[in-house]
Parts: structure tokens; sequence; C-alpha cells
């Protein structure tokens, strides 16, 4: 078990990188915690919405990040990834195992979701929901199965770490719901297979809303939730331009196992027809198809079909003990400290990978000249310049934060629009950095009110005339 739970996480720590934009306004959020001992409650890493109300709702994950990059450097974020991994592909196992009698049978299964799941290996907070979401799949389907209710008890637990980890605990409720929907509906509805009474998974999911609430903004954090709900369900620009949040292109074989796992679960599902578990799959499916960042879903849901479906063969269980389970993660994680020491993973080799990607060199320019701003940049840089400039920019990943009209604003200009020049952060901008091919680097390059001071192959830098 060592080495299936080690087996993921090590193929992910030798492809990982830091160079994901992202992950360094995470860190500089986890260190701006440290330092005010608080969250913060408006933003204060850019100029353009200066003052403007924002909730750090991933703060946990920040704070786990940036103790990482404290202790380890650059390399703490690669550990991140490859622990989560880990502890993902044993929490899949554990679930599968428990509907599944077949060892090899549960293995495949396992191996078959962790590999579906390769585009999602990355330094972000939704590998605690895939994780807190697999923990409490498991518990459901067995509860509903046995009818032992009292695993239930785990889930106002696994809720309060995940509202404070990641904004997708919401999926987790909408799931628990469904579940209490069936214990309903089962008194008069043969076809639902639940044994738990509605008491227990009402209580359960009144528990876990209440858990949602001990978080730094209360009951707060749900308009985040419902933000961001309504600009994806309006398809707006930052669908455009967030390439997670879109449709699945299917160019990848981890694309095309996602579309297995939901095709083989509808016709295991299709055996024996179940409401939990239909109204499950169907929730899984349109939201993994709708957005590649939920493509877990239907990996993790279609895993738990297929296992609880398929007939085994072998007429004994392989039992697996608390402590043999308990010993098999901890070798796993030992296993995968000595792999990123075998694979020479380290601060060098890390930033040496940032250097080819992100503007590493023009920021060290800036830097020496004490270019003053305010900064001009890139969507897609902007979360990396909060970290190593130190200078509040004018746009970053914070898709939902920033809202459509100012990203197709961005967006417009990067492209040199005709009306690029009008737009009213550029004009204000006493720095630009700006990645080397995009169009708006070109028409730079003859304007009058700005003058180019550094250019490598990845980004320029223009600075304001004066």
């Amino acid at each position: 078990m060592a080495i299936l739970f080690a087996g993921p996480a090590l193929l992910a720590a030798h492809t990982a990188s830091a160079n994901d934009p992202d992950v360094f306004w995470h860190l500089r959020t986890g260190e701006w915690i440290l330092q005010h001992h608080a969250v913060p409650r408006v933003d204060p890493f850019s100029w353009t919405l200066a003052g403007k109300p924002w909730q750090a709702y991933s703060w946990l994950f920040e704070l786990i990040v940036f103790k990482l990059f404290q202790s380890q450097g650059l390399v703490g974020i690669v550990t991140y990834t490859s622990a989560m991994v880990a502890a993902i592909t044993a929490a899949l196992f554990f679930m599968i195992k428990r509907l599944q009698g077949d060892f090899s049978v549960a293995v495949v299964i396992t191996l078959a979701a962790a590999a579906s799941l390769a585009h999602l290996y990355m330094p972000r907070p939704w590998m605690f929901t895939i994780l807190f979401f697999t923990l409490e799949l498991n518990i459901l389907m067995q509860a509903r199965r046995t009818g032992r209710a009292r695993e239930l008890l785990w889930l106002p637990l696994i809720f309060a770490l995940w509202a404070n980890t990641h904004i997708e605990f919401v999926d987790g409720l909408l799931v628990l719901g469904l579940a209490f929907a069936e214990s309903i509906v089962a008194r008069w509805w043969t076809a639902a297979e639940t044994r738990v009474p509605p008491a227990w998974m009402g209580g359960a999911l009144l528990a876990s809303i209440l858990a949602t609430l001990a978080n730094p903004y209360g009951w707060r954090v749900y308009s985040v939730v419902l933000d961001y709900s309504s600009r994806l369900a309006t398809g707006g620009s930052a669908l455009s331009m967030v390439s997670e949040v879109q449709a699945i292109p299917f160019r990848s074989f981890p694309d095309f196992l996602i579309l297995l796992f939901g095709s083989a679960a509808a016709l295991a599902w299709n055996r024996r027809f179940s409401p939990f578990e239909s109204c499950l799959l169907l929730f899984a499916v349109f939201e993994s198809f709708h957005s590649q960042r939920d493509l877990w879903l239907t990996a993790v849901v279609g895993a738990a079909i297929l296992a609880s479906r398929i007939v085994s063969s072998q007429t004994t269980s392989v039992r697996v003990s608390g402590l043999a389970a308990a010993l098999a993660v901890l070798a796993a994680g030992i296993v995968v400290l000595a792999g990123l020491r075998v694979m020479r993973v380290n601060d060098a080799l890390l930033q040496t990978q940032i250097a080819t990607t992100l503007p590493a060199n023009a920021v060290k320019a800036i830097q020496a000249n004490a270019y003053a701003g305010p900064l001009y940049d890139d969507y897609n840089w902007g979360g990396y310049l909060i970290w190593a400039l130190r200078m509040p920019v004018s746009m970053d990943g914070r898709a939902s934060f920033y809202g459509d009209q100012r990203i197709t604003r961005s967006l417009n200009t990067w492209a040199g629009q005709p009306d690029w020049a009008s737009d009213p952060d550029l004009k204000s901008a006493g720095i630009v950095i700006a990645p080397d091919q995009s169009a708006l680097t070109q028409l730079l390059w003859t304007d009058p009110h700005f003058q180019l001071v550094y250019e490598d192959k990845i980004a320029a830098v223009f600075i304001a005339r004066k």
C-alpha cells in the first residue's frame, strides 16, 4: 500500500515546479496573515482596487504553504503538492476498498482515478477539496450501506477544516443535502438504498453547515460563494481568461480517463437504480465537463460507483487493519521525502524553472534601478509580481475579485485593441512589465509616453517618461 500511495505523489514531484503564478499571491497572503496576526478584510495587494473588501477564504492553506516555504524554500511548495497527492491517493484507496472486496480491482480503480487527476496536481487549495470530498463520500457511502450513522459525526470536523481551506466546501454540502433528501424519500421509495434515519442525516447536515461558520469571516464567506457562482453562470470574460474554469478540451490522456470514468459509472449505475448515486453522478458530470478545475468530481464519484457496482470474483476480502493503514501512510510519506532527495528537487532547480516562464530577471532590473510605480501588469503574472516585486499590482489571478469589466478592459489593452491607449490604469502607470511577445509590448516600443529600459526573452520593462 505504501508504494500505491507514494507512486502518484512521486510522479507529481518529478514533474512539479514552482512556476504557477497563483501560488505566489497565496504565499504573500500567508505572510501577510503572520505579520498582522489577522486575516485581511480589504485588499492589500492591488493599487487599482485598494481598499475594496476582500476575503482570503483559503487562509489556512495560505498559512500552510507559507510555513512550508519558510522551512524549505521553494521545495516546500513541491512538498505540499506531493504530500497532498499521497493523501488523496490513500483516501481514494480506503474509500474504494470499503466498497470493493477484490484488492486487485481496488488498486486498479485507485490508480486510474489518481492518474485522471494529474492536471490538478498543483500547489492550489483545491487539493484540500479533493481530499475532504473523498473523505466525506467514503463516510456517506458506508453509512448509507451499513446504517452505522456514528461515522457521520466526523463530517462537522471535516467541514470546519474545509471551509477554511477552499471555497468549494459548498459542493460537499450539496452532496450531504442529497443524502439527507434520500433519507427522507426512502420511507416510501424502495429504490432509495440508505439505511440512515432522516434525523441522523439531517443533524449531520445542520451540524456541518454550522461548522462552516467557524472561519474568520463567519457567514460572509457565503457571499463569496454566491458572487463567484453568479460570475461562472453568466460566462463572463473571466471564463475566457482562466483556462481552469473552461470545459475539458480532451487533448490528453487524463481527460479521456475522466470521460471513461463518467461513462463506466453511468453503465454500472444503470444496473441498479439509486436516487442518491443518480443525482450525485449527474452533478459530478455536469460540474466536471463544465469546468476543468472540477473534473475531480467525476473521478471520485465514478470511482465510488464503480467500486460498489463491480461484482468481485474474489471469495474472501483482504482486510486492512487500522494499524497497517497508518503504517502504510507513514511509509508512503518517507518514500516521498526520500524521492524528492533522489530526484534532487532543490531551490536552484525551481528558481531556474521560474526564470524560464516568469519575469524573474525583469523584477531584478526594476528593483536594482528602484523604478517607481504604479505598476501595470499582465493578468497571468500579477500573482507572481505580488510576491517577487513587493509592489501593488494592477491585476492578478483573483478573477472573481477584479470582475468581468476590469478583466475585459485589461485583455483588450494587452491585445492592442484600438482603444488601448485610453486604458486609465495604463495611463496612470509608472512601470509596465509586459510579456515580450504581447501586442501591447510592440505598441509601447514606439509610444512617446513610455521608455523601454529592460528586455529579455520573457519580459520587457517600460517606464513612464517624465
